[in-house]
This record gives structure tokens, C-alpha cells and sequence, in this order.
């Protein structure tokens, strides 16, 4: 028997929501799984494939060289803040304004969104979360005492932010809006455009606007969007337009945060990255040496001198999940809708009629061996008893992390549910 401590648990711990995916699993673990039918998992959003050769080879040889055992800057390498910088003109266009004195490192992206939630926001503050939310970030905002004040999507709507459903919600308290494309769990695209007309948004009220990019290199077909550029020279942005508002000056408003775990298959190693203004970095730079003293060395070493040889891997590796993404929807069931996908992920909405997602997923994962997180696991906790809605019936699918025969076994057994289920189906 575990003795009970004599001290008290912090108000904002307690109040913060437990991390959700090992519920999934241990939902899975009831599943007798065969060599006919082994376990499926859909479920984490983590890369499907290794890094490449050169890239292991080299955090190898630089983690056993006793140099990089030492500390460095809190901000990161400066080669692998100029590495970057340069790689961003490539994925946001020559024209992208970014330096390395705007890049900051961190221990991953997480980090990074703490460390900016905690520059920008006391307790008792505001910052607007889209819902379904990365659950992470509230439980980041829950942890320090700051507001998170909902922006719900919705299916009809393509899980779209709303520009004018956001702008009712800012307050006098309200100190960012926080936007996550493609987005988690949705995988929801947001248009540039969109981008362009939060950005307005946010310098019209004088708040940041954040935008979580974890996910920027699986999108395929366009730049993510323009707000590292300046104004075309049109005297303003018109509604659909891609292009920032006039007199854009993105330092002023703009706060991006990236993960080199999806891009560049390493999400044990640990490195994220702050683009920010060198206005705001003493503040994100003071966050940061009390939350890490620096980001870990040895990847920074080696990735520095290899991004520009690694982007190849990082387009392939875009174009498989792109690819993966239109094997399932091809092999989906017609009764499982899909209401978004991008990134690593697709929203789907399931057909069993007046049923959360909670209970259908603890049953796919229980019975059918098919690992997939609810939409329930991406919002506010409802009341038990309550009537389900259509929003509470989404199931996050990951893409990145099987191969192409595993999606097709589980839109198999997925169909399979259907009839083993027992339950009404729309």
C-alpha cells in the first residue's frame, strides 16, 4: 500500500485534465490480438517511418563526442537557427522575412507553446483555443491559471475557425488567439487566406496571434500561407485574398511555432522552435532558462549542416501520408463520413446513431483491435447523462503511423463493426 503524502497538491494541477491517450491504450490492452488479426493502431500521431541514415549516423557519432555534452545558448545553435531560417523562405516563399535572431529552440513543440503562453499571460487572462483543441494547450492554459475561451468548429463548416465567431470573444482580458493548421486532431487546412484575415484580426485588437505549425511540410499543394511577407502593395487585403493586410508588419502580431518531430522523424529528441520578434525574445529567453537551461544539444549539432540535404526526405515523406490519405478515404466504409483531413490526421464521424464516440472507440479498440482517439478526448468534458450531439460523434484516425495494408485492415474491421456492434446505424 502507496502511503498518502502529507502535503497538498497545487489547485491548477488538479484542475488540469490528465493526458487522454492512455486511456485509449488501455482500452487496447483488453484486445486479444493474434498473428491473423494483430492490433491496429491509429490512435498517436507519430512518424510511421524512421530518420534517414545520414541523419542517424550523425546523431550517433555527435552524441558520443564528449563536446556536446556541455551547455550552449538558451536560444539554440546559431547554425541550426540560420539553418532554419533559411529553410523557412523555402516552405513560405523567397520572399519570407525571417532571420535567426527571430528563432528561438526549444525542447520540443510543446515547450514552446508553454514557454509563449507564459510570456504572454498571467493568471486569470484570456486566450481563445479552437475546439476540437490540442489538448495539450489547454492543459497548458489550465496549468498556469490562464482562460481558455472556446472557438468551436464545426463539421459544416470543415472544422474552420470563424473569423467573426472569434472576434465576439475578444475581451479585454483576451492576450492571444491560438490557431493549429493543419490542425489536431481535424486536420482541418486552414486556407491562407484565413490566416491573412486572423492575422488582421489579431493587430486590430492588439493581440498575438499564434499559430502552431507542427504539421506546415505534409501540406503539399501551396505555401501554408504569406505572413512572413510583406504587403504586395495592394492598400488592402480583400476577402479570399491570400496576401497580408496593409502596412503588415509581422514582428508586430505573429508568433510561429514548429516541431522538428513530424518533419524530421525524431519526436524523442526533442526540438522545437519559436519565431517570434526580437522584441519579445529576452521574455521568451527568460521562460526558457528556467524551463530547460538550453534545448538538447546533440540533435541540434547534428541536424545544423544537414537540413538542406534532409528536405528530399521531408517532401517524400509528405508525399507518403498524402498518399495514405486518400487510400483511406477510398477504403473507408460509405456509412464513416469524414468531415476533415491534412497533416497526419482525418476527422471522421461514425454511424452509430445517438452514440458517443467515447463508447464507440472503446469498442474498436476492445473488440476489433483498432486503436483511435475520440472527439471527447479534444474538448470539455460533458455531463454523463447528456444528449449526444453530432460533434461528439468524431473519431481522430493518424495516417502517418501504418502502412498502406494496415489502412485497408482497418476500414475492413471497421465495416465489420457495423454488423458485430449490434447497434442502429444511421
Amino acid at each position: 500500500m502507496v502511503a498518502k503524502t502529507v502535503f497538498r497538491l497545487s489547485k491548477a494541477i488538479k484542475a488540469t485534465s490528465r493526458p487522454p491517450i492512455p486511456q485509449a491504450y488501455e482500452w487496447a490492452e483488453k484486445y486479444a490480438a493474434t498473428a491473423a488479426r494483430p492490433l491496429l493502431d491509429m490512435s498517436q500521431g507519430v512518424p510511421g517511418v524512421p530518420p534517414p541514415s545520414t541523419l542517424l549516423d550523425a546523431l550517433g557519432r555527435v552524441s558520443s563526442a564528449p563536446m556536446n555534452c556541455g551547455y550552449i545558448p538558451a536560444a539554440g545553435l546559431p547554425e541550426l537557427r540560420k539553418a532554419m531560417a533559411t529553410a523557412m523562405k523555402e516552405s513560405y516563399g523567397a520572399d519570407a522575412d525571417v532571420t535567426h535572431e527571430d528563432i528561438a529552440i526549444t525542447a520540443g513543440c510543446n515547450l514552446a507553446f508553454v514557454t509563449v503562453a507564459m510570456a504572454l499571460a498571467d493568471a486569470g487572462d484570456e486566450i481563445i483555443l479552437p475546439v476540437p483543441w490540442y489538448f495539450n494547450h489547454e492543459m497548458t492554459l489550465t496549468m498556469l491559471g490562464i482562460e481558455p475561451v472556446l472557438l468551436h468548429t464545426y463539421a459544416q463548416e470543415g472544422f474552420l475557425p470563424s473569423l467573426e465567431r472569434c472576434a465576439a470573444l475578444i475581451t479585454e482580458k483576451t492576450k492571444a488567439i491560438v490557431l493549429v493548421t493543419p490542425n489536431n486532431p481535424t486536420g482541418a487546412v486552414y486556407p491562407p487566406s484565413l490566416l491573412a484575415s486572423f492575422a488582421a484580426l489579431a493587430r486590430k485588437h492588439n493581440v498575438a496571434l499564434v499559430v502552431d505549425e507542427t504539421y506546415r511540410d505534409f501540406i503539399t499543394t501551396h505555401a501554408p500561407h504569406r505572413l512572413f511577407s510583406k504587403p504586395s502593395g495592394n492598400s488592402a487585403a480583400q476577402p479570399g485574398d491570400d496576401t497580408v493586410p496593409s502596412g503588415w508588419e509581422w514582428r508586430s502580431t505573429f508568433i510561429h511555432l514548429f516541431s522538428f518531430s513530424k518533419s524530421y522523424c525524431i519526436p524523442g529528441h526533442r526540438l522545437g522552435l519559436i519565431c517570434a520578434s526580437p522584441d519579445i525574445m529576452p521574455a521568451l529567453i527568460t521562460a526558457l532558462d528556467s524551463l530547460q537551461i538550453c534545448p538538447p544539444r546533440p540533435p541540434q549539432v547534428a541536424l545544423a549542416p544537414l537540413i538542406p540535404s534532409l528536405q528530399p526526405f521531408v517532401h517524400a515523406t509528405a508525399e507518403a501520408v498524402a498518399h495514405r490519405h486518400m487510400l483511406f478515404k477510398a477504403k473507408l466504409p460509405p456509412r464513416w463520413r469524414i468531415g476533415s483531413q491534412g497533416g497526419y490526421y482525418a476527422f471522421v464521424r461514425h454511424p452509430f446513431k445517438g452514440l458517443h464516440a467515447n463508447d464507440v472507440c472503446k469498442r474498436l479498440a476492445q473488440e476489433m483491435g483498432v486503436v483511435t482517439l475520440p472527439a471527447g478526448f479534444f474538448g470539455p468534458k460533458g455531463e454523463e447523462d447528456q444528449t449526444v450531439m453530432d460533434e461528439d460523434r468524431w473519431v481522430r484516425f493518424s495516417v502517418a503511423n501504418v502502412d498502406d495494408r494496415k489502412v485497408e485492415l482497418v476500414c475492413e474491421r471497421l465495416a465489420e463493426s457495423e454488423k458485430a456492434f449490434g447497434w442502429d446505424l444511421d
